[in-house]
Formats: C-alpha cells, structure tokens, sequence
C-alpha cells in the first residue's frame, strides 16, 4: 500500500520523527498502529474466563466525574 501525504502533513511527520530520532515510516506506522489497534497491553488475565471477558469488552470511552457520579449528579 501506498500512502500520498499532503504536503503539510508530510513536513509535520517528518520533523517529529527527526526529534524523536526515528524514521518517518516508522513514526507513521507507531501512529496508525496506535490509532487503528489501540495500545499492545501484556495480557494480565488470569483464567480463560477472564481472557474471553476482555476479548469481547469494548472501549467506551473516558470516565465519569466523581461528581458526576455523586447522588446529586445523578440527578440533574
């Protein structure tokens, strides 16, 4: 596959990859990698039980405030 970069995004990828010390195509596949598989986590479950519940989990995105949380945030 080949990816055509516009000219600005190609200037922005190739300075951060120049101060983290890395190749563009190597910063451009961190960052897809990271986008499109989220981060590689070791697999900390202990039982087949607790593996296949995270398989399935899904990410629902941030969390809740304490507040938001509390009695009176519940309902407002």
């Amino acid at each position: 596959m080949v990816i055509t970069l516009e000219p600005d995004l190609e200037k922005a990828l190739i300075d951060v990859a120049s101060r983290q010390g890395i190749a563009p195509e190597a910063l451009a596949l961190r960052v897809l990698r990271d986008r499109l598989l989220g981060p590689a986590q070791p697999d900390e479950s202990r039982d087949e039980w607790e593996r296949r519940l995270r398989s399935i989990a899904t990410d629902c995105g941030g969390a809740l405030t304490d507040w938001a949380l509390s009695s009176e945030g519940l309902y407002d």
